[in-house]
């Protein structure tokens, strides 16, 4: 299985690695791996319209560009 090798990681980077890898009681490499299989395990990029509108407040309008010029011309002679 390949390797990574991190060198000069802030101290206060590996402060917090240390303290979720004791917390998950895992080492901390494991406690890397998982935090990066979780991090790539998501799609790049920003979200999209169904992802947003999945996380929409009850009520609340979806910004679309019809709102957003509306929203520029609006009280303008």
């Amino acid at each position: 299985m390949p390797g990574v090798l991190i060198r000069d990681v802030p101290e206060e980077l590996h402060d917090k690695l240390k303290e979720r890898a004791e917390a998950h009681r895992r080492s901390l490499g494991r406690e890397a791996l998982v935090l990066l299989e979780q991090a790539l395990s998501t799609p790049a990029g920003p979200p999209t319209l169904q992802q947003i509108d999945a996380l929409r407040v009850e009520g609340a309008k979806l910004l679309t560009q019809d709102l957003i010029d509306r929203a520029r011309t609006s009280g303008r002679p």
